[in-house]
């Protein structure tokens, strides 16, 4: 069972097959075609969190040049963006290190389309391979070598450039869902 005395979590968002996930950022938007096929328990867990409002205001906390750029981590909200670019630890703990208070299982194991592309969206997790929750990252450059490891749930449709311009500080403003 790992780390984890709580169950996993079953997201219960019904999914429709077209949504996309709207990111409004301080560096601009970001439109991403959720995988409901082939990851449709992340896509559910985003989309659930998205319209409870969990993801407004939090901050990208980790930027790796040539690699992700991460967020959703829920210590970052009472956070200036100053505070998180320097690392530091806020009132409610270490940026990367919170989430949602529950696990979801994995799904690269299972998803067809789990391919670490130039502008995926994929899900965060700690060694335990179901303790995703909240935390995803988008790619920075194809990084297949996450494939086998790391649950693949969107492709960015539209704000490939400003994933690029986004680094630790930037704030989200909201998540929304959209359909196609």
């Amino acid at each position: 069972m790992g780390f984890f005395a709580d169950p996993l979590y079953e997201p219960s968002y019904q999914l429709v097959g077209d949504e996309v996930a709207v990111f409004t950022t301080s560096k601009g938007t970001i439109r991403v075609a959720l995988d409901t096929a082939g990851a449709p328990r992340h896509a559910a867990n985003l989309c659930e969190l998205a319209s409870a409002g969990f993801y407004d205001g939090l901050k990208f906390h980790r930027y790796v040049p040539g690699f992700v750029i991460q967020g959703g981590c829920p210590n970052t909200r009472d956070m200036t963006p100053e505070q998180v670019a320097a690392g530091r630890p806020g009132p409610d703990g270490q940026p990367g290190t919170g989430g949602p208070g529950y696990r979801i299982r994995q799904e690269y194991t299972s998803n067809p389309n789990n391919s670490h592309e130039n502008g995926a969206l994929a899900m965060a997790r700690s060694q335990d391979p179901d303790s995703a929750g909240s935390q995803f990252y988008f790619c920075l450059g194809p990084q297949h070598m996450l494939d086998s490891g790391y649950t693949v749930f969107g492709s960015t449709i539209d704000g490939l450039d400003v994933i690029s311009a986004l680094r630790a500080g930037d704030v989200i403003e909201s998540v929304r869902i959209d359909h196609q």
